[in-house]
């Protein structure tokens, strides 16, 4: 299944994946993710579906970048490739969501993979959100949070 898979490589053609039911996700893939569920980190507890950031633009975002969109939707978990171990990659999906986890994600059941996402995406997401100059701004890791 995962050995077709397209990929993605650029964020030009990600930001064509845009839509209400599309995620991305960090994971071994989809045939990893098909037999199994998200596990919240701190409590062991088995979740209803896998966590996943949607790639869909809220309304609230008006004619702003829809690539810096997407760029935030890669950059907020990219640490999770260093976290989780080899293997571990981007990867966009069709999904139906069926909750939400304990840090207010959308948990979805996989519908379709549509494709991974190559590092030179990753590098243009990087590079377009370091461009914002944001001091008060990064990646969703808490792996250094002050234990």
């Amino acid at each position: 299944m995962t050995a077709r898979l397209p990929t993605i490589t650029s964020l030009a053609e990600l930001t064509g994946f845009i839509g209400e039911d599309v995620y991305v996700r960090w994971s071994r893939g989809p045939e990893a993710d098909a037999a199994s569920t998200s596990r919240d980190s701190l409590t062991g507890v088995e979740l209803p579906g896998l966590s996943a950031s949607p790639l869909r633009v809220e309304p609230w975002w008006d004619d702003r970048s829809r690539e810096l969109w997407v760029a935030r939707r890669l950059f907020d978990y990219r640490h999770l490739r260093d976290l989780r171990g080899p293997g571990v990659r981007a990867w966009v999906l069709r999904g139906t969501e069926v909750g939400r986890g304990p840090d207010n994600e959308p948990l979805v059941h996989c519908l379709e993979p549509l494709a991974w996402v190559a590092d030179s995406a990753l590098r243009e997401c990087s590079s377009l959100v370091g461009a914002q100059h944001s001091e008060e701004w990064g990646p969703l890791d808490r792996s250094n949070s002050g234990r």
